[in-house]
């Protein structure tokens, strides 16, 4: 972290400011709303303690159902310009490994007093939406309320009683009608989903290894699965970052949006599809790029991962950018979506708590609380920082990958061949999901090849894991 411009400690003056904060965010604007009767529950992984965001919701006639979301009020106690502030500024976002979580904030707030802990009244943004029978958004607003989550609860767990594989969990059976929310809340994300594809939304599907340790041993390294569950949580957020985005520009406020451009290398795109005896137009087209995306899951889900970085890959990373009022927005390429920020966790990204303050001063007719220099420098610094972040966070999955098969050395294994270059060559083996690099002769093989392979080095410190072909 050091390395890359991050600092994995907090300074003495966060702590000092910790030590004077005596309780969760209060406000005696009479504006906000008490919302902490509904029935609130949050999804996010098993070990997961900053929760960032809830959700509700209520039926209504015609098919259509209102849906609520709830995120952190983070800024109540974390003030622009304040100790705590100028530390997640700086590092912009949480960097997670599996030895250790670095948060942007101290533990005692992101996990206790800014965190939406189940049964305790907390401050929240909340957007609230109507979404019709056809998945459209019918109407929308943002507002400040008071919130109490009834229900913590985990995307496996959740997702196995949807799919009919599991009892209904624990804490949601505690909460009369946690079902129904439930359910509902699902149904209505599968219809987002399927609007927002049918737009020209990309559903990829990368390479997302996790280490398992028992004590201080890695055990075991295991791919992390889509499931519906997740998917619930991911199209409640987009909608909210969505409509989030054109408020802001509706008050007419510059905000900082996150956009991935339309492909400069599209040509490069469409070669990786002929080769997929495929065709795309000659100009970025998102539907047709889904489109293919969608048949090639379905044709060759194996190698549908690595399918996906190469086209991540091809089309750019995101990034952050200031999206002025009256401007063509650029819009979110991988999405579909014209506008889009970030807003929904900022209690480990940092433009989240940004884009929580502009909404906060608009909702109170203050000015903005960030000149258009400080968002222009703020986005290019938390375009660096997160890029920063993935990086250390890559590294530390090779070094465990590394130390998992480190015993292994001279094993077998079946592999696919996931990346060509002049130089190098790069597989996947299935059991455990890790990659690594192909040396020693290399004869002339495909990307997307399947072969057998021998461990013959790692190395922890460095991340390397080496192979040979074997005959």
């Amino acid at each position: 972290m050091s390395e890359r411009g991050l600092a994995p400690e907090f300074p003495a003056s966060v702590q000092r400011q910790l030590s004077s904060i005596t309780g969760p965010g209060r406000d005696a604007d009479p504006r906000i709303r008490d919302l902490t009767a509904l029935p609130w529950c949050s999804i996010d992984n098993d070990d997961s303690l900053d929760l960032d965001q809830l959700s509700a919701c209520e039926v209504l006639g015609g098919g259509a159902v209102k849906i609520l979301v709830a995120v952190a009020d983070v800024d109540a106690l974390v003030k622009k310009g304040s100790a705590i502030d100028e530390h997640a500024r700086l590092n912009t976002t949480s960097v997670y490994t599996s030895a250790r979580v670095f948060p942007m904030l101290p533990e005692r707030l992101s996990t206790d007093l800014t965190s939406l802990n189940p049964d305790q009244n907390r401050l929240a943004l909340v957007t609230e939406m109507i979404v019709a029978a056809d998945a459209s958004i019918e109407k929308a607003s943002v507002y400040r309320a008071m919130v109490r989550n009834q229900a913590k609860l985990a995307y496996d767990a959740v997702a196995a009683w949807i799919d009919g594989e599991g009892a209904l969990p624990d804490a949601a059976a505690w909460i009369p009608g946690m079902d129904v929310q439930l359910r509902t809340q699902d149904a209505v994300a599968q219809r987002l989903r399927a609007r927002r594809h049918a737009q020209g939304s990309l559903e990829l599907e990368t390479f997302q290894p996790r280490a398992l340790f028992e004590d201080e041993r890695v055990v075991d390294i295991r791919q992390q699965v889509q499931n519906r569950a997740r998917q619930l949580i991911e199209e409640l957020m987009i909608a909210t970052n969505e409509f989030t985005a054109r408020f802001l520009a509706s008050g007419g406020s510059a905000s900082l949006r996150r956009v991935v451009r339309s492909p400069e290398r599209w040509l490069r795109i469409a070669e990786v599809a002929r080769k997929l005896g495929e065709s795309l137009p000659k100009e970025p087209d998102s539907r047709a790029l889904a489109a293919f995306l969608a048949r090639r899951h379905k044709a060759d889900p194996v190698r549908f991962p690595d399918l996906s970085l190469v086209i991540v890959k091809l089309m750019g990373s995101g990034e952050y950018i200031v999206e002025h009022p009256g401007n063509p927005p650029i819009g979110h390429f991988g999405l579909a979506l014209r506008d889009y920020t970030h807003a929904t966790a900022p209690n480990r990204r940092f433009p989240d708590l940004i884009t929580s303050r502009m909404l906060k001063a608009m909702l109170a007719g203050s000015p903005p609380p960030y000149s258009l220099a400080e968002l222009e420098a703020l986005a290019q610094h938390c375009t660096g920082q997160e890029d920063a972040a993935q990086k250390v966070e890559r590294r530390m999955r090779k070094s465990e990958a590394a130390l998992l098969l480190e015993s292994s050395v001279g094993q077998h294994f079946d592999a696919i061949v996931t990346g060509r270059s002049v130089s190098d060559t790069w597989v996947r083996i299935f059991t455990p999901p890790v990659e690594g690099k192909l040396v020693a002769r290399v004869p002339e093989i495909e990307v997307g090849q399947r072969i057998r392979v021998k461990l013959v080095v790692t190395n922890v410190e460095r991340g390397f894991i080496d192979f040979v072909l074997v005959d």
